[in-house]
């Protein structure tokens, strides 16, 4: 499954660089975030509890941030298992532009995932997970200082 998105937030580059490589931000921006610990260098340890349509599931694992350019870009690489809701992992390749006073975010996020949430057919992870992205821009804007825009 592939993701891909533009957002411009109401915050500095710098402002908004900061935000996705601290551990309390991420905490408050990712919906479902139970716990975000750093573990080593650029690497965090989580635990999230999402819901997939009707099948809700915590999934523990680890984020690992590569291919790092400051303030630009980075590599998220993310997995974790849910028990017998099964497993997730991906990518996402983030890179921020500034724009005046505002930043634009874009992201290209592949997942892949397995066990019990992949028998509920893409369509409905697809769905959730566009949800899940939308309420994490939300709050990061929110966490920045306005509110986002989607860019089409």
């Amino acid at each position: 499954m592939e993701i891909r998105g533009e957002y411009r937030l109401p915050a500095p580059r710098e402002t908004v660089w900061a935000m996705l490589n601290d551990p309390a931000a991420l905490r408050a921006c990712i919906p479902g975030c139970r716990d975000i610990e750093p573990v080593g260098e650029n690497v965090m340890a989580t635990t999230i509890a999402i819901a997939f349509g009707v099948v809700k599931a915590t999934f523990a694992g680890q984020i690992r941030l590569v291919d790092i350019v400051a303030p630009e870009s980075y590599v998220m690489l993310g997995e974790g298992k849910g028990g017998l809701a099964g497993f997730a992992k991906g990518r996402a390749d983030v890179h921020l532009r500034e724009d005046g006073s505002e930043t634009v975010l874009t992201y290209r996020l592949d997942a892949d995932l397995g066990g019990g949430i992949a028998r509920f057919g893409g369509r409905l992870v697809e769905t959730s997970a566009r949800r899940l992205a939308e309420r994490f821009f939300e709050n990061l804007a929110a966490q920045s200082g306005g509110t986002h825009s989607a860019d089409p």
